[in-house]
């Protein structure tokens, strides 16, 4: 029997405006706040109020929509023209690594090409950006059918993160097989890191997952090798933010080290993400922009001071993970092993 199973939509378009979650406040209050400029568009990107990198793409693509349909100057369409190509840089300074957010912006600067006045300016600009949230949920839902494939009932699978639901338009991409497999009466045992420094995985992922139905056990970031091995662990999946060319994989901070765990304990490591996420043009990882946040993530904990005052702070949000240690990347096409350059170039 298949019943479907709660899922969040984090982002939402609301006509004249963005309807939001504000991830920032979770667990503890479910919020929506209501963005109605390009500005708090690229603050809740900045600020983490939307995270995960088909979540932010969504949001920026319906942020630039947002500024197209309050552009007022309607014989003024090369001025619309160059202000759209300058709203676009801006959004994409708002954090540079998830590939998704200038994937997204660029799509719709691409379909604008056909525009001939602002009026179809605009409504292309829409239409592109409600197309990319539709279609982020029926890719989610297609890698999560992939992914279900690669565990069986009473599975004890560790993820790091938040690659859910909320860090999409639906259903997500890590936690997307544990959404399908629910909905098929299949339990499975999820452990979530709780991801230092920002706590997406004890705020978010447990969260989400509770919602759900799941059954989820929360574990701070250093008891993933004590927890492999005493909770017989059989798999790792996580999210990405950016695929090389050669499959090497950048997702949030820790990642890395999980991937070499599962190899230590010989259990496979898979990347659950969307051919968007693929970017050809970078060759390797370590051409793979990594952002560094502020040192109060650090060195604050809910708004108190926790470590040395003075101390040095070196605060990346993304690491790196080779692609040898990847076991398999799981995309809405289907699951890739073995030669993933050949194979990435095959789907993109």
């Amino acid at each position: 029997m298949t019943t479907e199973t709660t899922t969040i939509r984090s982002v939402q378009w609301q006509g004249d405006h963005i309807l939001l979650l504000d991830q920032q406040k979770l667990p503890h209050i479910t919020e929506y706040i209501k963005l109605t400029s390009i500005e708090d568009v690229w603050d809740c990107i900045h600020t983490l109020k939307v995270r995960g990198a088909p979540a932010i793409g969504i949001t920026a693509a319906f942020g630039l929509a947002l500024w197209a349909q309050s552009f007022q100057q309607k014989d003024n369409f090369l001025g619309f023209f160059y202000e759209l190509e300058n709203k676009r840089s801006y959004l994409e300074s708002s954090r540079p690594t998830a590939v998704n957010l200038s994937w997204a912006l660029g799509r719709l600067v691409s379909g604008f090409s056909k525009a001939a006045t602002v009026e179809q300016g605009q409504s292309l600009l829409l239409d592109e950006a409600l197309a990319i949230a539709k279609e982020d949920e029926d890719v989610c839902r297609s890698i999560g059918e992939h992914a279900a494939g690669l565990f069986q009932e009473g599975d004890s699978v560790l993820t790091h993160c938040n690659a859910g639901g909320i860090a999409t338009s639906r259903y997500g991409t890590a936690l997307a097989p544990f959404y399908i497999l629910k909905e098929k009466g299949i339990d499975l045992k999820v452990f979530a890191t709780e991801t230092r420094p920002v706590l997406q995985g004890a705020r978010l992922t447990a969260w989400e997952l509770m919602q759900a139905g799941i059954d989820v056990t929360l574990i701070t970031d250093n008891m993933a090798a004590h927890t492999i091995a005493e909770k017989s662990i059989s798999a790792i999946i996580v999210g990405a933010d950016r695929i090389a060319a050669n499959g090497d994989t950048a997702n949030k901070i820790g990642t890395r080290g999980l991937a070499i765990l599962a190899k230590a304990f010989n259990i496979p490591f898979y990347v659950a993400s969307p051919r968007s996420t693929i970017d050809l043009a970078i060759e390797t990882g370590g051409d793979i922009p990594i952002e560094e946040r502020s040192p109060k993530e650090v060195s604050h904990l809910n708004g108190v001071e926790v470590a040395a005052k003075g101390v040095k702070i070196y605060n990346p949000a993304f690491d790196v993970t080779p692609n040898e240690y990847i076991t398999a990347i799981i995309t809405e096409k289907g699951i890739l092993k073995g030669n993933y350059r050949e194979q990435l170039i095959s789907i993109k």
